[in-house]
């Protein structure tokens, strides 16, 4: 594998929990016609399911029941990332981000059009948390609970994710 691996830790900030897995960033995986179906099937092949195309929502939020794929289809995006104190990451087609379950993220706003294609290990069912006191137990005791991904959605078996989340 050529692409090189990014990495972003975020600590837990109090609102949005955050994870000890890093976020993993792969620039440019792949050019070509019709990045979106080819991000798709690509991340169908690895096991990285329940897809869909389109835009990240404009507030922070974070999964507690799965792990997360993102993959520029179309156009860039600016991309805010581990809550409050996180970053924001610009990231243009070809781009593919796995974000571990916990970690908030939401897309600043902009006027030019992008298309996003997500997937989950396994095709898990997604939720949709925003950070409030009450979600919070609840929250930090399933990502506790969830699995790593067996196989990274880009290089399956043997890519690089695997190795990166197994030695934290």
């Amino acid at each position: 594998m050529n692409t090189p691996v990014e990495r972003y830790l975020f600590a837990d900030d109090g609102v949005i929990p955050n994870s000890p897995l890093p976020v993993v960033l792969y620039r440019r995986v792949w050019a070509g016609a019709d990045l979106s179906s080819w991000l798709e099937n690509r991340f169908k092949t690895h096991h990285w399911t329940n897809n869909w195309r389109d835009i990240i929502l404009p507030y922070d939020h974070f999964h507690s029941t799965t792990h997360e794929v993102l993959g520029v289809g179309k156009g860039r995006v600016k991309l805010h990332i581990g809550g409050q104190k996180g970053e924001t990451l610009t990231v243009s087609e070809g781009d593919v981000l796995i974000i571990p379950a916990g970690v908030g993220h939401f897309a600043l706003p902009q006027d030019d059009p992008y298309e996003i294609v997500g997937g989950y290990p396994d095709g898990r069912s997604w939720d949709l948390l925003r950070g409030s006191a009450e979600e919070r137990m609840d929250a930090l005791s399933r990502i506790a609970q969830l699995p790593l991904p067996q196989t990274d959605p880009i290089f399956g078996a043997d890519g690089p994710l695997r190795s990166v989340w197994h030695s934290v």
